[in-house]
């Protein structure tokens, strides 16, 4: 750096600065996580899986929506942010999707790090259900 102006060292300081902060920004997104084929405890009817998944996500202020025999939408409003997962599930195992969200720099692969928080509570809360 020896013979480089104030500007220009203001400037390359300056350019180190951006750049920073564009590496900190990423830090805040991850690869979107879906659950594929979870498994539940043991065999229940459809209707029974229905409910527990039901309870599951209404007990972490989801709001669960049947769509049609094994598959519910999960939505999730959380302040200036929305996350929705299509729920598919069978009488032993279940799989949660990304399907939208709000004001969580989805890209296309990579989301904000909450949105897979909450989709691994909804998971283990779901799993936690379905020994009750």
């Amino acid at each position: 750096m020896r013979g480089m102006t104030r500007r220009g060292l203001a400037g390359f300081l300056g350019l180190l600065g951006v750049a920073g902060l564009g590496l900190a920004g990423c830090a805040r997104t991850a690869p979107i996580y879906n659950v594929s084929h979870a498994d539940f405890v043991g065999s229940a009817p459809l209707a029974v899986r229905s409910e527990q998944i039901r309870r599951a996500g209404a007990g972490l202020g989801w709001i669960m929506e049947d769509e049609a025999p094994g598959v519910i939408r999960g939505t999730l409003n959380l302040r200036t942010h929305q996350a929705v997962v299509q729920i598919t599930y069978t009488p032993t195992d279940f799989s949660l999707r990304y399907v939208d969200s709000t004001n969580l720099n989805y890209d296309g692969a990579m989301i904000h790090r909450n949105y897979n928080g909450w989709i691994q509570r909804l998971e283990q809360h779901i799993i936690a259900q379905s020994a009750v």
